[in-house]
């Protein structure tokens, strides 16, 4: 699936989603206006920021924020990983896992492969069922879409290694 097929798909989902959770976001005290001009200096962004993640905030080494795009049969979430935010290994269940890279610089890993990096525009799918994690670079505001089927529940594990991550190159 390209970005366009991808936007597209939002598009029709959660056109009004998308539109709610933008006034919302701009209504909370999140600094959505920092968070911007860093995600602007990356390269732009086109989704809302989000509230904070504060829900799953014990399973993320930094601060994150999620902004849902869409309510039917499948979940798209924006989410934004502040630079040094990762989630923990996870695994989804009843649903892979696809992720979109919409602004800035992140890394993901499936467990047994090395880390690799993504950027705006591509896209990854973590099979369900598959120990994972992913995240923003050390040095870069990231934001993906986040979209799994309505129903999938997710099992979060240990943190990422500190080590291994400081390892990644730039």
């Amino acid at each position: 699936m390209n970005k366009w097929q991808v936007l597209s798909a939002v598009a029709v989902l959660g056109l009004g989603a998308i539109l709610s959770s933008a006034a919302s976001a701009a209504e909370a005290a999140v600094p959505a206006e920092e968070i911007t001009a860093a995600l602007e200096a990356e390269g732009g962004t086109v989704f809302p920021i989000g509230q904070p993640n504060d829900a799953n905030a014990k399973y993320f080494t930094g601060e994150s924020y999620v902004a849902s795009l869409a309510s039917s049969n499948v979940r798209v979430a924006n989410v934004t990983f502040a630079p040094g935010c990762i989630n923990h290994w996870h695994v989804h269940h009843g649903s892979c896992q696809i992720l979109v890279g919409v602004s800035g610089r992140g890394w993901y890993q499936i467990l047994g492969e090395a880390p690799k990096e993504i950027h705006p525009g591509e896209t990854v799918t973590i099979p369900a069922e598959t120990k994972h994690w992913h995240g923003a670079a050390k040095d870069a505001w990231f934001q993906h879409l986040a979209i799994m089927q309505n129903g999938a529940t997710t099992t979060w594990m240990e943190p990422v290694d500190t080590e291994a991550y400081n390892h990644l190159e730039k």
